[in-house]
């Protein structure tokens, strides 16, 4: 993949945070009541980042994006 933008980088790294922090909130049964509150700002975040990269409603090149952070290769189609 070339060439990721700064608004790409953004939204993928706000992507992330929120899905790290949704299986951290729900792997601690302490935290589970408290999953509204503490999921609300990543998910802001990530909505805000996702609009302003025109990201939102475009999930391929999202996933593509986080692949590409993560170190992964994302998964051919067939």
């Amino acid at each position: 993949m070339t060439g990721i933008t700064a608004s790409e980088r953004a939204a993928a790294q706000a992507y992330i945070r929120l899905l790290e922090t949704t299986q951290a909130v729900f792997s601690d049964p302490s935290l589970t009541p408290l999953a509204a509150a503490i999921l609300t700002p990543p998910m802001t975040d990530a909505d805000t980042a996702l609009r302003a990269a025109g990201l939102d409603g475009n999930e391929a090149r999202l996933l593509t994006l986080v692949s590409t952070l993560r170190g992964h290769t994302p998964a051919a189609r067939t």
